[in-house]
């Protein structure tokens, strides 16, 4: 394989194969720098505005078709939306969103804003929920607005003064603020963040909670640099074809959606 034709990732790995195509060695550089939304989709945006990025089938069949162009607009959108309400690098936004398409956009606006994602699964009733708000310090929620899990949240949120958002995809009631009506108001545009401001290298990007099997879920934590080693995963294991189609179903409250359909992917 010849990296240097799968750029912007040509700027962070160098690989070397056999000559049956499997993995020899593989190097990173610049990746105390790296930020996937910025240097990875934006980047492909830039290049390919128009390349298909994510096809979307909903429940009910209908499809839709995001390009890269498409993602980083979206994003950006949602940046400016969050960082409007006061959501900062190094705030903590717990995300409930299934396997609706707004997780790809607020996941590219997170990591552009610094803001720490927590995936968690819609299968958390009000104890899971208090637990992980405590642990994991959880400044804002964003959910979905299928079943009763922001009810259930709404149970845990009673009495927690550090959450200071409650955000809904798909419907809105209550106090909670409604993602598909409020961020049509926002820019499609959201500069690249500089000095410390720009989240990157070490800087923390998600946490996500591990199974509990044995003992309390525990939160594991994830670098900027996380992405770069899924180059692997999606490689090598998903033998993933650039201009192909992935197809993984993983709800997005699991680390799978990361490694599964996301970074390397």
């Amino acid at each position: 394989m010849n990296i240097s034709k799968m750029m912007p990732i040509s700027e962070f790995i160098s690989v070397k194969e056999d000559k049956n195509g499997s993995l020899k060695e593989i190097s990173f550089q610049n990746e105390s720098s790296f930020n996937f939304a910025f240097d990875i989709v934006d980047a492909i945006a830039d290049r390919e505005p128009d390349r298909r990025a994510l096809i979307h089938i909903s429940r009910d069949g209908s499809e839709r078709i995001y390009t890269f162009g498409d993602i980083k607009r979206h994003s950006a959108r949602v940046a400016n939306y969050l960082s409007f309400l006061g959501i900062q690098k190094g705030d903590h936004v717990m995300l409930i969103l299934k396997r609706h398409y707004q997780f790809w956009f607020v996941m590219m606006a997170l990591h552009k804003i610094g803001a720490v994602a927590v995936p968690a699964t819609n299968l958390l009733l009000k104890s899971d929920f208090e637990y992980r708000f405590k642990k994991g310090k959880i400044d804002a929620v964003i959910c979905t607005a299928e079943g009763d899990v922001s009810y259930e949240v709404d149970k845990a949120v009673k009495g927690n003064k550090h959450i200071r958002h409650k955000i809904m995809v798909g419907g809105r009631r209550g106090d909670w603020r409604s993602l598909n009506k409020d961020v049509r108001f926002f820019s499609s545009h959201f500069p690249k963040p500089e000095g410390d401001a720009y989240a990157c290298g070490d800087d923390p990007m998600v946490m996500v909670f591990t199974s509990g099997t044995s003992e309390y879920p525990k939160a594991a934590i994830h670098s900027y640099r996380y992405p770069l080693g899924h180059f692997i995963t999606a490689r090598y294991w998903h033998n993933v074809d650039p201009d192909g189609v992935h197809f993984a179903i993983s709800d997005t409250g699991w680390a799978k959606a990361l490694w599964g359909k996301l970074y390397g992917q």
